[in-house]
């Protein structure tokens, strides 16, 4: 007589291992978030303010090195310089996650896989059908797109859910994924003119970048020129900056030799995270997010084809996306959704998705380069990214009861060694 095989639990107790792991990268990002937050009101109030113009002045100031082809304005060295710091650590995050995280096996990849595709995909469907329909550009198909992990926990710290660690771990995860597919989309859609022989020296620094981690060569006097020397051919091949960032990331090995304490990959992120959350993340904000607010750009945002496609994708297609794709590839793929939890608190994380901001506001410069309709667009962002928090916030704040609960099971360590109790009460998934 043949048994029938359990079916895994969908957003269950997570492993200890990877439960400490996913505990660190949040912490840094809510933080980070925070400061988003942060410098996203700086930027527009300051725009908008009798300052508007020094505001102008700076984000348009340029310096740099014209000899290099690097001679670039504030604005843009946020965009290409410090956001590929925070797509190293994109890389490495999906790197990790591909060795060692969810992603690691079909099983586990399977849900936020489809998840995110159907996160990107809808979004973009409905913002093709909006525009086309209102005669509109399709060429910012790609920007609601994306999630902003940092922004969705700098919401969550906000609001004060108690989000049990398997949804924030869910969250991440799709975050990462999402990175991915933003990333791929930067280098496809949005390369200009190539400049062959910068690529090949890119793609060569690249080789050698390789060549040490396999040597298992240490030392940041090695890494660092060449990581330098990487982006700024990667920035005059044509190829958006940004590529360079997260192609060194997933380079990183992210496996330890027997005596290491952290992989290079770990020890590179334990030292650039914050960086990344706390300073260049921020700063790209500072200087992306400040646009006008006044009555008729808001206008522009709900009457012109772009703005409106965009907005409408943030919100509704990244909602619909994000939880269709979870159900779907629950259903067919016999899982269970966690006992303790309900299909209205993947509604509510679908909705966290829907916060796009940083990479959205990226891929809104390069795909609507002329300075009226990039404004617009980013307008469109803002409100798309706050009206997504605002239904995540009534959404996930109606069941923190429940939330609560199970953070603090999860917590709860009486015997004081460090580890919570569950994990040494043969509950499933607590693998130490």
């Amino acid at each position: 007589m043949s048994q029938t095989r359990p079916r895994k639990v969908v957003l269950g107790l997570l492993p200890w291992p990877e439960r400490q792991a996913i505990t660190e990268a949040l912490r840094t990002e809510t933080v980070g978030g925070l400061v988003l937050l942060a410098a996203a009101v700086v930027a527009l109030i300051w725009a908008n303010s009798p300052w508007s113009e020094a505001y102008a002045s700076i984000r348009d100031f340029h310096f740099g090195i014209p000899a290099l082809g690097l001679d670039l304005s504030v604005g843009h060295w946020t965009a290409d310089g410090l956001l590929a710091v925070f797509f190293l650590v994109a890389g490495i995050e999906l790197k990790r996650e591909l060795v060692v995280g969810e992603l690691r096996t079909p099983a586990t990849a399977a849900l936020p896989v489809v998840a995110a595709f159907c996160g990107m995909a809808v979004p973009a469907a409905l913002y093709a059908l909006t525009a086309a329909a209102g005669g509109g550009s399709l060429d910012g198909w790609a920007v609601p797109m994306a999630t902003d992990i940092a922004f969705a926990l700098a919401v969550l710290a906000v609001i004060s859910t108690h989000l049990p660690s398997a949804l924030r771990a869910f969250l991440l995860t799709l975050a990462v994924v999402d990175d991915l597919g933003a990333i791929l989309i930067i280098a496809v859609f949005f390369t200009s003119d190539l400049n062959f022989w910068a690529l090949g020296g890119a793609f060569a620094g690249l080789a050698v970048f390789y060549a040490l981690q396999r040597l298992r060569v240490r030392g940041w006097w090695w890494y660092v020129p060449l990581g330098l020397a990487i982006w700024a051919l990667m920035y005059n091949s044509g190829v958006h900056a940004t590529v360079a960032g997260v192609a060194m990331g997933l380079i990183l090995r992210t496996t330890r030799d027997k005596g290491e304490e952290r992989s290079p990959a770990a020890r590179v992120s334990h030292l650039i995270h914050p960086f990344s959350a706390g300073v260049a993340v921020p700063l790209f904000a500072l200087f992306a997010a400040g646009v006008s607010v006044s009555g008729a750009a808001l206008t522009h945002v709900f009457t012109d084809p772009e703005p409106l496609a965009v907005l409408i994708g943030l919100v509704a297609g990244k909602i619909l996306g994000v939880f269709l794709g979870t159900y779907l590839a629950a259903r067919f793929t016999r899982a269970q959704l966690n006992p303790d939890l309900a299909w209205a608190d993947v509604l509510g994380l679908a909705a966290l998705a829907g916060i796009g901001f940083t990479v959205a506001l990226l891929i809104g410069e390069l795909a609507f380069p002329t300075a009226a309709e990039a404004e617009h667009v980013k307008a469109a962002v803002l409100i798309g990214s706050l009206g997504a928090a605002a239904i995540a916030a009534v959404l996930l704040r109606r069941r923190n009861r429940v939330y609560k609960r199970l953070y603090e099971e999860e917590e709860r360590d009486d015997d004081a060694d460090g580890i919570p109790d569950i994990y040494q009460t043969g509950a499933p998934g607590a693998a130490r």
